[in-house]
């Protein structure tokens, strides 16, 4: 195939933008499954991830003598860390610790909470403003909206916090569908 490029050179600046977009996109992915201690897929990511640099970089040393080359090489790469953060965005991996901090009576956001079955604690406390309610409940990430939305919904003025989690264990947590049915047709 890399033959081809003898007979159209113009394509070699083609392959390398894309290929660096790819081998990027791929590497983001897998500092973040690093970071979440996805110890089989991380691995298997850096194999394609480092195959493509691999086959990309060769060909840039082996052919590429022009700045269209280089320029295509960084493109890429730009280009390749603007569509991993889009892609880590859309799958939404991992787990939260949102921390909610109101005014209101909390025992009500709990009840609201955990009708839509997800755990929740409810610690008193004193900030700046005088008594305030603390809930605290963990959630895939995926689920951010809907909870940010049951939030906003039990008080306007809410403020709360959000903090990256590793693992959870022996809690209440809503079931998960199937990644299939996310991108299922008509949804």
């Amino acid at each position: 195939m890399l033959d081809l490029l003898d007979s159209y050179p113009y394509l070699l600046p083609l392959i390398i933008f894309f290929g660096r977009i790819i081998d990027v996109t791929l590497g983001t992915l897998r500092i973040i499954f690093v970071s979440k201690g996805e110890k089989y897929l991380a691995p298997l990511i850096g194999f394609f991830e480092v195959l493509i640099w691999i086959v990309v970089i060769s060909e840039i040393f082996s052919r590429a003598n022009d700045m269209t080359a280089y320029i295509s090489y960084a493109a890429g790469y730009a280009t390749g860390n603007f569509v991993g953060i889009l892609i880590e965005q859309r799958i939404a991996f991992g787990i939260l610790l949102c921390r909610v901090y109101t005014r209101k009576n909390g025992k009500e956001l709990v009840a609201i909470l955990n009708k839509q079955n997800f755990g929740a604690t409810l610690i008193h406390g004193t900030g700046s403003l005088g008594e305030i309610d603390i809930i605290e409940t963990v959630v895939d990430r995926k689920m951010l909206k809907q909870v940010d939305k049951i939030f906003t919904q039990f008080d306007p003025g809410v403020f709360y916090v959000t903090e990256d989690i590793r693992t959870r264990q022996r809690g209440i947590f809503p079931k998960n569908q199937s990644i299939l049915l996310r991108w299922r047709p008509g949804k």
